[in-house]
């Protein structure tokens, strides 16, 4: 009953105004074609068992093939070692497949796939492909718009590989695969009315994150509330938290901020 509760009121925003640009999780409109982006996310973890924090960081550069496939490129450095260092790299590509588009109103959706290279020790049965496992991951992602309010939903099948330099997956291999899944919401806040893409835009969102392994059934739930700020159209900063709601299936790190820095370039090439 709490998790419906919880559930329902995320999606009672019926005044809300949005943006379809989300922090935690990716819509299925893509960025700009011909367009190259460059994105700085910075993770601050608290350690389930000690009382320190670790700091993730990872660079992405993305590229808007066109205006149906993006491509972005990740790197992984960490400090869970004492010291910040290299520790993985991710490739991520998604292709919108379907539009229905009309004026303040369309749907969308798009098809994903990542795979992730890492080679930190596992420490945990949950999968995560964003800095802690090598793998691959598949979905569908879809996002409604109507006027200013976004909502988005995904679905995805994932499955674990041994990390490198030895680092095996130490569960058993019928724990190797995972379903996640994802909803969204979002209100724009400012500017109330647009004037010109010069204007400063304030949004908050709401994220649920989850997961579960396919064979103990094992699940995690998480929400995460974030702020974001679009500047110039072509710069943006998110701040966010995640939390769990549920929490059976272990993990070494559960909350965490999120500081994101982007900056896009436009028609960079004919």
């Amino acid at each position: 009953m709490k998790i419906l509760i919880i559930v329902l009121s995320f999606f009672c925003f019926q005044q809300l105004k949005a943006q379809e640009l989300f922090v935690y999780t990716e819509p299925a409109s893509n960025m700009a074609a011909k367009s190259i982006g460059l994105r700085l996310n910075n993770y601050l973890q608290k350690e389930k068992f000690q009382s320190k924090y670790n700091y993730m960081f990872i660079p992405e550069l993305m590229w808007g093939v066109s205006k149906k496939i993006m491509v972005h490129a990740e790197g992984v450095f960490s400090n869970r070692s004492n010291r910040l260092k290299a520790e993985g790299a991710a490739l991520y590509a998604k292709y919108r497949f379907y539009s229905q588009d009309e004026v303040h109103n369309h749907f969308r959706m798009a098809a994903y796939i990542r795979g992730s290279v890492n080679n930190s020790p596992i420490q945990q049965p949950a999968i995560d492909l964003n800095g802690y496992n090598s793998g691959y991951e598949a979905g569908v992602v879809a996002t409604k718009l109507i006027h200013k309010l976004a909502l988005s939903a995904n679905v995805s099948f994932i499955h674990a590989t041994d990390n490198n330099t030895g680092n095996k997956f130490l569960y058993g291999n019928k724990n190797r695969n995972a379903i996640g899944y994802a909803l969204a919401t979002g209100q724009l806040i400012l500017p109330r009315q647009y004037i010109n893409y010069e204007q400063t835009n304030f949004n908050i969102m709401a994220e649920l994150l989850g997961q579960t392994n396919l064979s103990s059934g094992k699940s995690y739930l998480d929400l995460a509330p974030s702020f974001q700020f679009i500047f110039l159209s072509k710069m943006r900063l998110d701040i966010g938290y995640r939390f769990p709601i549920v929490n059976d299936l272990e993990r070494m790190s559960t909350n965490g901020f999120l500081l994101r820095l982007e900056y896009n370039f436009f028609n960079v090439y004919k």
